[in-house]
C-alpha cells in the first residue's frame, strides 16, 4: 500500500470484444466500476488464481442472483481488466482449457507497464 495507506485510484480496461457483450447484457460502466469497488474491498465469488478473479454483477431488472458473472484479470492494485462476461444461465464453469488461456492473458496483460 503506498505511503498515507490509501489505494491509487482504478483503472478500468474493457477490451472491444468485452464491450460487445457488455452492451448486449445492458450492463452500465457504473456496474462494472461498483464490482471493482466491491472486489477492492475484498467481495469476490471465486480467485481462479493467476491474477483472475471471477465476479457476479447485476444486470438490469435481474439484480446479482439472476444476473451475470465476469472474469477480471487484476493485481487487486490499480488495474482491472474485464476480460469475459457471461449471462448467469449461459455458463457457470469454466473448462481447464479456457482457463488455462485466460490465465496467459492475464499474464501478458498485467506484465504491461505504462
Amino acid at each position: 500500500m503506498p505511503p498515507g495507506g490509501t489505494l491509487p485510484l482504478p483503472r478500468i480496461f474493457v477490451p472491444r470484444a468485452f464491450r460487445r457483450w457488455q452492451r448486449k447484457a445492458g450492463i452500465a460502466d457504473q456496474t462494472l466500476a461498483i464490482a471493482v469497488a466491491e472486489m477492492r474491498a475484498g467481495l469476490i465469488d471465486a480467485d481462479l488464481g493467476h491474477g483472475l478473479l471471477k465476479k457476479r454483477i447485476a444486470i438490469p431488472g435481474g439484480g446479482k442472483r439472476g444476473g451475470a458473472g465476469v472474469i477480471v484479470a487484476t493485481q487487486r492494485v490499480d488495474r482491472w481488466f474485464f476480460l469475459i462476461g457471461f449471462l448467469k444461465n449461459q455458463q457457470v464453469n469454466l473448462r481447464q482449457s479456457e482457463l488455462a488461456s485466460l490465465k496467459s492473458w492475464a499474464a501478458e496483460l498485467l506484465a504491461l507497464n505504462e
